[in-house]
């Protein structure tokens, strides 16, 4: 009973051990983020196995290259009538047993086995660059994900600060209302605009909520209990914007994945055509045997033993096939075509890469300056706001101004600091897509 109950203990310290080492985890910072990702998504585990069966074709056609060596042995048994002469069938039982080894040799098939290896190799080398392509992509979503969280935490914030001072808002109208300096309606309109912003700072909670859901289900993890680090957006500059475009162009032009498989692509579809013209050459294999028989029935008894026999029938065989195409009926000529038609198509296919990519790029570089514009322009429209706000509450503080103008003021200021934050975001994100296309880490 007492190893009952200390089993049960330990169960549960480990199981509370667990728990409690899950619950340490209250937070995600964007580089765990990013990692998890890379770590368990489905597309990336998929493209990882295309690997493994990729260096799978590279063993089978680097075998290709090696004799073929097979073993046989094969026993027949024959029972019934059989016609030893003319018109004169005897019953015959009649046992055969024969045992052999071969082996088989392509010595040359026009280079098809060697280029069959190139295809492989190339095969495995343009997945690699796909899976980098995708993990990269993902990368980005990722870091695109985590920074909509940080932006709908500020809007919360911003939300929350401004039911803060509605609150204190609402006291102040009541103390001047009490104090008989301002009309009892103005406590209706302080209440009016506390609610409304209360309603704000469930709809910003949602939002944060909804973003946390979605960065959550990016990652394959529970939501329940899940959180980000929340990182201090330094205040955006425009040394953060690339002063030409140029660099990155070049720098994409080489480097980018995307360019990369659609390179090897080509040169894939260059051996493809090599292959194809093998089919013209002749085929030569050599191949070499080794084996003996014995043979018994029941019409004699002068066979010599199972053994004796194996051992006097022994015999080499030694061959050499030649296999010279004259006629395919338009099938070598015409995969030739095939292959080059598409060799011209991949040549296509890197054009149409590179188009795009510097398509992207220049939409990329155009969306950065124009979020920095525009964050430019809310930051000084904030800075307006707030002497505007500032100016309008001491007027109505001193009875010059009437609450409704007040909240207008207001409203205006709280615009103001929501278009700032979303400009800020938008820009930072903006330049985390150029130094995507650099090659820079988008975690730092």
């Amino acid at each position: 009973m007492k190893k009952i109950n200390m089993k049960l203990a330990s169960l549960y310290l480990v199981l509370f051990c667990s728990t409690l080492a899950f619950a340490q985890q209250k937070t995600w910072t964007l580089q765990e983020c990013v990692n998890h990702a890379l770590e368990n998504n489905i597309t990336v585990r998929q493209s990882q196995n295309t690997l493994l069966s990729n260096e799978q074709d590279i063993i089978a056609a680097k075998g290709q290259f090696l004799p073929s060596i097979n073993g046989s042995l094969s026993h027949n048994l024959s029972l019934g009538n059989a016609e030893l002469f003319q018109g004169q069938f005897v019953d015959r039982t009649a046992n055969s047993s024969n045992i052999g080894v071969g082996a088989n040799q392509t010595i040359f098939d026009g280079f098809r086995l060697t280029n069959l290896y190139k295809q492989s190799q190339l095969r495995l080398e343009t997945n690699q660059l796909e899976l980098q392509r995708i993990k990269d992509d993902i990368s980005l979503n990722v870091v695109n994900s985590y920074l909509n969280v940080l932006f709908n935490k500020e809007q919360l914030q911003t939300a929350s600060a401004q039911y803060a001072f509605s609150k204190k808002q609402l006291e102040q109208v009541q103390e001047l209302v009490d104090a008989g300096v301002q009309p009892k309606a103005n406590i209706y309109d302080a209440e009016a605009t506390l609610s409304r912003d209360a309603q704000q700072v469930t709809l910003a909670e949602n939002n944060y909520n909804l973003a946390l859901l979605t960065l959550s289900q990016l990652l394959q993890i529970p939501y329940v209990g899940f959180d980000v680090e929340i990182i201090d957006i330094e205040t955006p500059s425009e040394a953060l914007l690339y002063k030409d475009i140029g660099p990155i162009l070049s720098y994409a032009l080489v480097n980018r994945n995307e360019i990369k498989v659609a390179e090897k692509n080509v040169e894939n579809a260059s051996v493809g055509t090599e292959i194809s013209k093998s089919g013209f050459y002749p085929t030569v294999t050599a191949g070499y045997s080794y084996g003996t028989s014995a043979f018994f029935t029941n019409l004699t008894d002068t066979e010599s033993s199972f053994f004796t026999q194996l051992n006097d029938q022994r015999a080499h065989n030694i061959r050499i096939n030649v296999n010279i195409p004259i006629f395919s009926r338009f099938g070598n000529k015409t995969a030739v075509a095939k292959s080059k038609i598409q060799e011209e198509n991949s040549l296509l296919n890197l054009e149409q890469a590179k188009l795009d990519l510097e398509s992207n790029i220049q939409r990329a570089y155009t969306d950065a300056q124009a979020a920095l514009k525009a964050y430019i322009a809310a930051k000084k429209s904030l800075e307006s706001q707030t002497l505007a706000f500032n100016n309008s509450k001491e007027r109505y503080d001193i009875g010059a101004m009437t609450a409704f103008d007040l909240e207008q003021a207001r409203v205006q200021l709280i615009n103001a600091e929501s278009s700032l934050i979303n400009a800020k975001y938008d820009f930072v994100f903006k330049t985390k897509v150029l130094d995507f296309y650099m090659g820079k880490s988008l975690t730092n």
